[in-house]
């Protein structure tokens, strides 16, 4: 079972934006960084989590209720499918940004974006089956 924590300072959104390690879906934007010992986003010298997560949604999402909506779809979205994956061999900053199709995309179709997301910028391996 993956340990998963969850980003909050502004530091570490930005430090994951920098890596340059990004997949672009219709439903969402995935950021990823690989975390090197000793990095500013993990004060503590022992990581627990393999993986922590970030969500944002801008104003070009909607209103308030709209930002909101898309990241709860995309935080159960991450839960679903991070629960059952085996935990990264570096730890990863994962930041998840919703887009305006976040709050209207079908479930499945937002699963299967995150899924090959993860794939593609090598978080899990693409033959490790996401549900």
């Amino acid at each position: 079972m993956t340990r998963i924590g969850r980003l909050k300072r502004r530091a570490e959104f930005l430090a994951a934006a920098a890596a340059n390690r990004k997949w672009v879906a219709p439903g969402l934007v995935l950021q990823a960084r690989v975390v090197e010992a000793g990095a500013e986003s993990a004060p503590d010298p022992i990581r627990p989590e393999a993986i922590k997560l970030g969500f944002t949604a801008s104003r070009k999402v909607g209103n308030a209720v709209l930002r909101n909506r898309a990241k709860r779809r995309l935080r159960a979205i991450a839960a679903e499918i991070l629960k059952d994956v085996a935990a990264p061999s570096l730890p990863t900053d994962l930041v998840l940004i919703a887009r305006p199709a976040t709050v209207t995309r079908d479930y499945q179709s937002l699963k299967q974006d995150f899924t090959r997301g993860l794939q593609k910028l090598g978080v899990v391996a693409k033959e490790e089956r996401a549900r």
